[in-house]
């Protein structure tokens, strides 16, 4: 299952912040910030998709990641590769390294990320 644009806008938030209160939520949002209800059905879409829960303490909520950022984007990077590259990851490779101008730094710096982990296998 997939967040909306919006979702992973405050998926982002909740996974940086780790747990927070919807005051913690609204505040870590650039301007203009969103309505304290919006925010409210984003959360719950959210939480019937398995992706937060939250305490409840009294009247407030304190919301958690349940899912980890890095599993999530891992899913979205494997999806496209399958969907854009005919499920070939040099593909992937091949067109990241030529279509976002990387600097030979950054080339280096993923050269030496490969070399890694072929010594580890």
């Amino acid at each position: 299952m997939s967040l909306s644009k919006s979702e992973e806008e405050l998926m982002n938030i909740i996974w940086r912040l780790k747990k927070a209160f919807m005051k913690d939520l609204l505040d870590a949002y650039p301007e203009p910030k969103p309505a304290t209800t919006t925010v409210a059905t984003l959360l719950k879409r959210m939480a019937d998709k398995g992706f937060v829960s939250y305490k409840s303490y009294g009247r407030s909520r304190e919301y958690y990641p349940l899912v980890k950022k890095k599993d999530y984007f891992s899913k979205h990077v494997k999806g496209l590769i399958k969907n854009f590259f005919n499920d070939s990851p040099s593909q992937f490779a091949s067109f990241f390294a030529e279509e976002t101008n990387l600097s030979k730094e950054e080339l280096e710096a993923l050269r030496k990320l490969i070399d890694q982990q072929l010594k580890n296998r």
